[in-house]
């Protein structure tokens, strides 16, 4: 039977076992009987002291009273509060880096290494920026020559940021790391070196002036990033790819060794040539110098022989026969001293000689061959010439004499 029917005797399921007397002596002052047994009265009782543990953090024993915290507690929330705000504040910037500050969006000011405060988010914000890194672009593309051909050109342009401020607020996207082909940088670079190509020849570009095209391209690309105000800084550009297209790069490379080959045998004919010319030039200045002698001498004996022809035609009109005598006497003199012929006065005296004719009449003998005549020999040949030629001087001198005296 249900236990509020009539003869139930009040068996309460809420009572816990508690006697139909007592149950029934509660339930008078509430009809749903003993509270202590409601469930309801007990959550109420957990609140309550949940409530009077967290109000006693505030001052007050019970916070279910319906009194609130203390303003004391609430200006130190809020002190503390604030100091944790304002802490936030704090950034410290490294020596490779500068610290731009906003407010509200807007530049403020550019930080120095060291630790800095600044107001917190949501008022102030800080953007840390690399100055000292250095950064890198590529490029390799077709580029048009100044004589109509075409070059596949590669360079690699290193950078950095020299100013914070214009490199984040004055140009779009002044690099792009990820993705390089929309960074401004590298749309400069582009352009400068298509601009440098223009101006060169294939020729130029891939051999002769191929040293040029890395400081030239650097000077154009910095030139107008200063014009554009972009902060950056190029440090070096580098030439890595310089050559004809595939398509024709056989030709070229016949054209090359072609031109290879003319320096080669340019070089070799230089070679001959330095070698020929000095030795030529000498020899050539040697018979410079031996005609500029030869004519001096020419011209001093002709000068002498005239002098010497003017002075003998006065003696000859002076005395005719003695000096055509004389010249005579004079040339056969000078021309029997150089003769190996011996004559021999007999008429000069009775002394019988012996002369080794056989030896005489023989070509002079070299200086390298003279110790192999006789010492004997030799001497007796020496005192027939000393003989011949005394004799051959007194006679000449007796003529002389002889005409001298018949011409007064």
């Amino acid at each position: 039977m249900p236990w509020n029917e009539p003869g139930g005797d009040d068996k309460d399921p809420w009572s816990k076992g508690k006697s139909g007397d007592e149950s029934k002596g509660s339930s008078k002052g509430s009809p749903k009987g003993n509270s202590k047994g409601n469930p309801v009265d007990n959550i109420e009782d957990i609140t309550r002291k949940m409530n009077d543990k967290i109000g006693g953090l505030f001052g007050k024993k019970k916070l279910g009273s319906g009194n609130g915290p203390s303003s004391t507690s609430l200006v130190i929330i809020g002190l503390v509060a604030m100091a944790a705000w304002l802490a936030t504040g704090f950034y410290t910037v490294d020596s490779a880096q500068r610290g731009v500050e906003f407010r509200f969006g807007a530049f403020t000011e550019t930080t120095l290494p060291g630790l800095h405060w600044h107001v917190p988010y949501p008022v102030d914000t800080v953007e840390l920026v690399d100055i000292d890194r250095v950064r890198t672009a590529e490029d390799r593309t077709h580029m048009l020559t100044r004589d109509e051909n075409i070059v596949d050109l590669g360079v690699a342009a290193q950078y950095k940021i020299k100013n914070a401020e214009d490199y984040l607020f004055n140009i779009y996207l002044p690099d792009y790391e990820r993705n390089q082909s929309i960074g401004t940088l590298f749309q400069v670079m582009r352009s400068a070196v298509r601009e440098i190509a223009s101006l060169n020849t294939m020729d130029s570009i891939l051999k002769e002036n191929r040293g040029a095209i890395a400081p030239d391209t650097r000077v154009v690309m910095q030139k107008v990033l200063d014009d554009y105000k972009s902060g950056l800084e190029v440090v070096k550009v580098n030439v890595t790819y310089a050559e004809a297209p595939k398509q024709v790069k056989d030709a070229f490379d016949d054209a090359n060794r072609a031109r290879e080959d003319l320096d080669k045998f340019k070089n070799q004919a230089e070679t001959y040539a330095n070698s020929v010319v000095p030795i030529a030039e000498g020899k050539a200045s040697r018979l410079s110098e031996a005609a500029t002698a030869y004519e001096s001498q020419a011209i001093s004996k002709a000068e002498g022989d005239a002098s010497r022809f003017t002075q003998l035609v006065a003696e000859y009109e002076k005395a005719p026969d003695v000096t055509r005598k004389r010249l005579y006497l004079e040339t056969m003199e000078s021309v029997y001293a150089n003769t190996t012929k011996i004559m021999v006065d007999s008429k000069s005296g009775n002394n019988l000689l012996y002369l080794p004719l056989n030896q005489l009449n023989t070509s002079k003998p070299s200086s390298s061959n003279s110790d192999e005549f006789d010492p004997a020999t030799a001497g007796l040949v020496e005192q027939a010439l000393r003989n011949q030629r005394a004799q051959q001087t007194g006679s000449i001198r007796d003529g002389v004499r002889d005409a001298t005296r018949g011409s007064r």
